[in-house]
């Protein structure tokens, strides 16, 4: 009996820890199903917002598939079982005042509507219906096939976009499809019904979702109201993660240099690129990580020293996207026309100080965790738009990850960083491209052969 309750006891205390870890106006529950609910109470405005977020995007892709996560999504504001028609779906939205969206990322799909509290359970309703019951109407998929396709023709127009695109396919190689979120012409206009259904067999299970419901609401009645509704969505007899593993991305075998040329571009434009950490595997490297992408955007880096200063280039930024499956390190830069090779041997040769100790100051790594701080506290001014946030890390990391952020940023040290620095960039394989035009190719080819590789 002893043993009994001091086992009781233990559990308590665990639910106990994770609850504390969980700001005071989230409440995590999770359904029979496995369906999690997290309700964030707000009631600065009479409004909630009701958002579904699914593990599935471009990672779930083979390049049979690519793009289809992002088609997916805008069959959801579609047809379904209870409101047959794209008229009855837009009838309906305007009744209750609805104001929808719905975005595709590498590794999640979110689909997330804003409407006046009053309308908690008919919001509730028209989510359940939409997310389950899905009609993937013949007639209303080849009239969205184009509109999909059109997103990625205006992508088209920039031509940094595809300096972006050649860099992804040198960065994953023949998983590349894995980082494309944005997908495939071909596949996306040819697209069925019968793939729609593919991939809602494989990844749309209450068990592999989250249903958050925030602003103006009291979260014991949005959680009983959500079990009424989503507590009949049969959950999965297997993790999809399991059964339809996502391949690991393979280790860079060299640095490669390439040249994207566009008759369109103005400007020359240069990234260059690393694998960096991720979620599952080193957790601690992509905090440092971001605390050292503060670092080198400060004006007083040593990087923009002697890079935008000293005007070898107009812009230099930093960035790392924290991701469960590998997640990139890039540098993005605009580089004076004439200067572009003493541009890459410029930040070459800062990459390989990166873990110097005197490359930054104690004042400089404090003023990169404030400014962090300072960006998520803004990112939380608008719960609408922050739930998006939360649901990102739900799926590439945890709640709690995303609770605990700045806390973990805090204890960022220097050897944290040097750690990251030589783990993921000095000495390491890296991609560099960039953007240049038809008539400025060869001599720029010429020019970069010399670079040490």
């Amino acid at each position: 009996m002893k043993k009994l309750l001091s086992v009781v006891c233990l559990v308590f205390l665990l639910n106990t820890v994770m609850a504390q870890q969980l700001p005071a106006n989230f409440h995590l529950t999770k359904l029979k199903n496995g369906l999690e609910v997290l309700v964030i109470e707000d009631r600065t405005v009479p409004l909630i917002t009701i958002e579904v977020c699914v593990k599935n995007g471009a990672y779930t892709e083979d390049p049979e598939y690519n793009g289809l996560s992002h088609l997916y999504e805008h069959m959801f504001f579609k047809a379904n079982k209870d409101l047959p028609s794209q008229e009855a779906f837009l009838n309906r939205v305007n009744e209750l005042g609805i104001v929808f969206n719905g975005t595709t990322s590498d590794e999640r799909v979110n689909y997330f509507f804003t409407l006046n509290k009053k309308f908690l359970e008919e919001g509730l309703s028209f989510m359940n219906s939409a997310i389950r019951f899905p009609l993937f109407d013949e007639k209303e998929m080849k009239n969205e096939n184009p509109v999909v396709d059109g997103e990625f023709q205006r992508n088209e127009s920039n031509p940094g976009f595809w300096l972006f695109q050649d860099m992804q396919k040198k960065l994953w190689g023949d998983l590349y499809s894995r980082k494309n979120a944005i997908g495939n012409h071909d596949i996306i206009l040819t697209a069925t019904t019968q793939k729609m259904q593919t991939i809602q067999k494989k990844y749309y299970y209450p068990n592999n979702s989250i249903l958050v419901i925030a602003g103006d609401v009291n979260h014991d009645e949005a959680v009983k109201k959500a079990a009424a509704l989503f507590e009949s969505w049969q959950p999965s007899d297997f993790d999809p993660f399991v059964k339809y593993p996502i391949p690991e991305f393979k280790p860079l075998q060299g640095t490669t240099v390439f040249i994207t040329e566009n008759a369109n571009t103005r400007n020359p434009f240069l990234m260059m690129a690393w694998h960096g950490p991720d979620t599952r595997h080193d957790l601690k490297a992509t905090y440092a990580a971001d605390v050292f992408s503060y670092i080198l955007k400060q004006q007083s880096s040593k990087l923009q020293q002697e890079l935008v200063d000293s005007g070898l280039a107009f812009n230099v930024n930093v960035g790392y996207q924290t991701c469960k499956y590998t997640g990139p390190i890039t540098v993005f830069a605009v580089p004076h026309p004439d200067k572009i090779k003493e541009v890459i041997e410029k930040l070459e040769e800062h990459a390989n100080q990166w873990d110097s100790d005197s490359y930054f100051t104690d004042e400089q790594l404090a003023t990169a965790k404030n400014l962090l701080a300072i960006d998520d506290a803004h990112s939380r001014e608008k719960t609408s738009d922050f739930i998006h946030t939360v649901t990102y890390w739900w799926a590439s990391a945890t709640i709690d990850y995303y609770t605990s952020y700045v806390d973990n940023l805090k204890k960022v040290t220097r050897e944290d960083i040097k750690r990251y620095v030589q783990t993921y960039i000095k000495g390491k394989p890296k991609v560099i491209g960039v953007l240049s035009t038809p008539q400025n190719k060869p001599a720029l080819e010429a020019n970069l052969k010399t670079l040490k590789k």
